[in-house]
């Protein structure tokens, strides 16, 4: 399977991601474009949050229901966002726009990456090993690691999104890591003029 952008990691950060990507398919630069995600949530620290502190979300939710809210959402108003289950990526290889994306299951191309899993020492894709360096905003006893980037982008063509990108762990902070990778990716399929998805009231 090709797609133009894979999302590898299905927490706070990639969901969000896929959100503002998949509401972009009304715009001329985003019509035929296939995203995907490979939603590993196995490791995401929201299946343990409890959430009082957001912004827009009633105050007792969970992290549990966050994750499972947020895949219906996105399959269910952004259908076709290609939803991938029960994978694990173990190698990536490849350059800018072609990109190989090998999980214990299967391998897809794709011409963007967006790395959103969570910052575990246990991090182990072959290919990204290379970019991995301490955690500069946790506590060292953490003992947790970011993939080296700058304002999010690792390479060309690959991304680093949430907590895995030296932000603090944080959901509303991760969410908005998640989003601003997105509007980087459209600023980009749209020849470098700057590209955001609102949508308004009639």
């Amino acid at each position: 399977m090709n797609f133009d952008v894979l999302i590898i990691g299905g927490g706070a950060a990639g969901m969000s991601c896929a959100l503002i990507l998949g509401s972009a398919k009304n715009m001329p630069f985003a019509t035929d474009k296939k995203i995907g995600i490979i939603m590993h949530q196995k490791s995401s620290a929201l299946a343990s949050g409890l959430f009082n502190n957001v912004l827009g979300i009633q105050p007792g939710t969970t992290g549990k229901e966050i994750l499972e809210n947020g895949k219906k959402q996105l399959s269910e108003t952004y259908p076709h966002v290609t939803q991938i289950e029960k994978e694990k990526v173990n190698k990536i290889e490849g350059e800018a726009g072609n990109f190989l994306v090998y999980t214990n299951k299967n391998t897809y191309k794709t011409k963007y990456l967006v790395i959103a899993v969570g910052p575990s020492k246990l991090f182990n894709i072959d290919g990204l090993m290379k970019y991995v360096e301490l955690h500069q905003n946790l506590p060292a006893a953490k003992d947790r690691i970011q993939l080296k980037n700058i304002n999010h982008k690792v390479a060309d063509g690959i991304y680093v999104a949430g907590v895995l990108a030296g932000w603090r762990s944080q959901f509303s902070v991760a969410t908005g890591s998640g989003a601003h990778v997105a509007t980087d990716i459209l600023t980009e399929w749209n020849n470098g003029n700057p590209a955001m998805v609102h949508d308004v009231i009639e």
